[in-house]
C-alpha cells in the first residue's frame, strides 16, 4: 500500500479484516507500506498491520514480495504509481478519482489495456454498501420502470469553518479539483451504477467559498491544525459543485457536492425516479432502503422502508445478525473481498480502470461547463 493517512487507515482496515469474516481464494499478506517520512509510515505499519516499509514508492513497486499495488495517496501521484505497478507486473487498487485529468486516466487505461492478465481497479467504494447494492438490482429488475430522474447529493461541512487550515484537498496541483473530484466523483458514479446508464452532458456552476486559509503545521484525518503564525495559503478548488445533467436513457439528473453545508457530516443522497416507481438513499441512514412501487393500491401507496440487513442482501451473511447494521468501514472489506475474488478469477471487478476514466469525462465536463458560463456540455470532446 502506498500511503498510510486517512485512506490507508480504511483500506489498511479492509485487508485485515476480509480474509477473516470472508471465504477468500487467496490470502491476504499485508506485506509493505510506503510513506515518505520513514519515522511515521514506520509508527503507521505497526499500528495498522504491515509488516515493512519503504520511504520510497518505486522501490515498493520493485519488491518480490509484492503482488497487489494499493494507492492511497492524493491524486497527483495515482498516474505514476498506478502505471509503474502494472508495468511490473503488478495488479493496481486506486483510490477514487482515478486520476486529476482525462489525459492522466487515459495513460492509466492504456496501461491497463496493455496488461490484461492483471486486475485494474479503482476505489468507488460506496457501490459497495449493501443498501446501495440493492437499490441498483431493483432499478435493473425494472422495479422503478424508465429512467426520468436522477437526484444526487454529496453534502459534508468540515471546512464550513473559514479557519479550518489547509490541507492537500485544497490545493488543485495536489487534488486535482475540490469538492467536485474528492466527493462529487462518488455521487456521479453511484448515479451511474445504480441506473446503469451515463451522463451524457452537463450544465454546471462552481464556487469557492473561502479563497484564503491558515496554513497547517500537522494533519489528521481530513483536515489538520493551524499553525498560529498568521500564514495563510489560497486555495485553488472549488468548495461547492452543482450540476444539471443528462442521462443516456433521456431522463434528467441533477448533482450538488459541497463541503460547506453545515450539519450535515456525511450526506450522500441519491433518489431515483421512474416511470413506475422510486428508490431513495441517504448514507447517514446507510443500512436502509426506500422503495416506492407506483403499483401499489393508492389506498395504501407509499415509500417502504427497507431494512438491508438480511443474509439475503449483498455481501451481508459474513456478518452479524439480521438488524445489526454495518458501518463505513465494511464497504472497504466488501472492496478488498470483491477484488481478491476477482485477481483469483482472473477478471477485474467493477469499477474498472475505464470506469474511473468515464467519472473522470464527467468531471472534466463540469468544469468546463462552469469556465464557460454554464455552458451545456457534453462528456466527450464531441460537439452535440
Amino acid at each position: 500500500m502506498v500511503g498510510y493517512a486517512f485512506m490507508g487507515v480504511a483500506h489498511s482496515h479492509a485487508w485485515r479484516t476480509a480474509p477473516r469474516f470472508f471465504d477468500l481464494p487467496l490470502a491476504v499478506d499485508m506485506a509493505v507500506v510506503a510513506g515518505r517520512d520513514q519515522a511515521k509510515v514506520r509508527a503507521a505499519a505497526e499500528r495498522l498491520g504491515w509488516r515493512d516499509t519503504e520511504s520510497d514508492w518505486k522501490a515498493l513497486v520493485d519488491r518480490d514480495d509484492v503482488d497487489l499495488v494499493d494507492v492511497c495517496t492524493p491524486g497527483d501521484t495515482h498516474a505514476d504509481i498506478a502505471i509503474a505497478a502494472l508495468a511490473a507486473g503488478k495488479h493496481v487498487l486506486c483510490e477514487k478519482p482515478l486520476a486529476n485529468s482525462v489525459a492522466e486516466a487515459e495513460a492509466m487505461v492504456a496501461a491497463a489495456s496493455a496488461a490484461p492478465d492483471l486486475v485494474a481497479m479503482v476505489g468507488f467504494t460506496y457501490r459497495r454498501v449493501p443498501a446501495v447494492q440493492l437499490a441498483r438490482q431493483l432499478v435493473l429488475d425494472g422495479r422503478i420502470g424508465q429512467i426520468r430522474h436522477v437526484r444526487a447529493q454529496y453534502l459534508q461541512d468540515w471546512i464550513a469553518d473559514p479557519q479550518t487550515p489547509l490541507s492537500w484537498r485544497l490545493d488543485r496541483t495536489k487534488a486535482g479539483s475540490g469538492a467536485l473530484g474528492d466527493i462529487g466523483a462518488h455521487v456521479v458514479d453511484l448515479a451511474q451504477f445504480v441506473t446503469g446508464e451515463q451522463v451524457t452532458g452537463v450544465s454546471a456552476v462552481l464556487e469557492t467559498f473561502v479563497r484564503e486559509r491558515p496554513v497547517a503545521d500537522d494533519f489528521t484525518g481530513l483536515t489538520g491544525t493551524s499553525s498560529g503564525t498568521g500564514a495563510t495559503g489560497e486555495v485553488t478548488v472549488d468548495d461547492a459543485a452543482l450540476f444539471l445533467g443528462r442521462m443516456s436513457g433521456g431522463g434528467l439528473a441533477s448533482f450538488e457536492a459541497t463541503r460547506f453545508a453545515y450539519g450535515r457530516k456525511n450526506a450522500i443522497r441519491l433518489e431515483i425516479n421512474g416511470s413506475q416507481g422510486s428508490v431513495a438513499f441517504d448514507f447517514e441512514d446507510m443500512n436502509v432502503l426506500h422503495f416506492f412501487d407506483a403499483n401499489d393500491p393508492v389506498a395504501t401507496a407509499g415509500f417502504r422502508r427497507i431494512v438491508v440487513t438480511e443474509p439475503e442482501h449483498a455481501y451481508v451473511a459474513a456478518w452479524w445478525p439480521a438488524g445489526h447494521g454495518l458501518g463505513y468501514e465494511h464497504a472497504f472489506t466488501h472492496q478488498a473481498v470483491d477484488l481478491v475474488r476477482g485477481i483469483a478469477a482472473g477478471v477485474t471487478p467493477a469499477p474498472t480502470f475505464a470506469d474511473g476514466l468515464q467519472v473522470q469525462r464527467v468531471l472534466d465536463a463540469v468544469e468546463r461547463s462552469a469556465a464557460a458560463n454554464s455552458l451545456w456540455t457534453p462528456t466527450t470532446n464531441e460537439e452535440s
